[in-house]
């Protein structure tokens, strides 16, 4: 069934540029000197948390490893440094954005990354970044109003950036309700999913194929789940259909 949408809500690691990859490198790299690695069952668990959260859920996987959580992000964090500069969008995203752009369909980023990690990570792709107009919200915008994914809020506040009157609740009026039904989130993580459901928005989920395997007692699950976002179909969303001669 085709669906109205009238605006387009992005997660950014994993979805739009290729950093999920870089953090499970660094991460197995700091573990690996403890003998461990990060499976795909856990990686399940840290996708969309704040940073914080985020390592100190890691850690509690490992109880024996001895490092602390301090010691663990100032390591990550001069080896993810060292690897940003190189980040490179993900298959089908500059079309997709520029397509969004060129038919005037309002688009806001929203991540956990801190601000500071999302100033780095964005140093070499600034000319696609500044097609959101600065409509970007990071886990240091709405630091204390959430816990992070599945929590809605970050994506309820990225809504109203855009001036949409959807509340910022999970809990909402009838009217916020038929204005949420009109955003669409793209997201490649389990808990964004969860996120964006308990939003009151579609979702297009967009994984890595291995968390196709993680298993999900989740009730939320994605409106549209697709390997990559080159194989997105706009006018199934009642959006404008590609322009077939777009080559970029």
């Amino acid at each position: 069934m085709e669906r109205k949408i009238d605006y387009v809500v992005f997660d950014m690691d994993g979805l739009l540029i290729d950093t999920e990859r870089i953090y499970t490198e660094v991460t197995n790299d700091i573990l690996g000197r403890y003998g461990k690695t990060m499976t795909w069952d856990i990686k399940a668990q840290l996708m969309g948390k704040l940073q914080l959260a985020s390592a100190t859920h890691l850690l509690s996987c490992f109880p024996g490893i001895e490092i602390t959580i301090d010691q663990y992000l100032t390591e990550s964090q001069q080896k993810l440094d060292a690897k940003w500069p190189s980040v490179q969008l993900l298959p089908g995203v500059q079309r997709l954005i520029q397509h969004l752009v060129k038919h005037d369909v309002p688009i806001v980023v929203a991540t956990a990354s801190t601000r500071r990690n999302f100033e780095r990570k964005s140093e070499n792709l600034k000319e696609f970044f500044d097609h959101f107009q600065g409509n970007i919200v990071c886990g240091t915008d709405v630091a204390g109003k959430t816990t992070g994914k599945p929590d809605p809020y970050i994506f309820l506040h990225a809504a109203g950036v855009l001036g949409k009157a959807v509340g910022t609740t999970e809990q909402c009026t009838e009217a916020e309700a038929v204005e949420r039904s009109k955003g669409l989130v793209f997201e490649d993580a389990v808990y964004g999913v969860q996120a964006g459901k308990r939003a009151g928005m579609s979702v297009v989920w967009v994984p890595d194929e291995r968390l196709l395997d993680v298993a999900s007692a989740s009730p939320y699950v994605p409106d549209e789940t697709i390997t990559s976002i080159e194989h997105f179909k706009p006018e199934k969303w009642g959006l404008p259909p590609y322009d077939i001669s777009f080559s970029g």
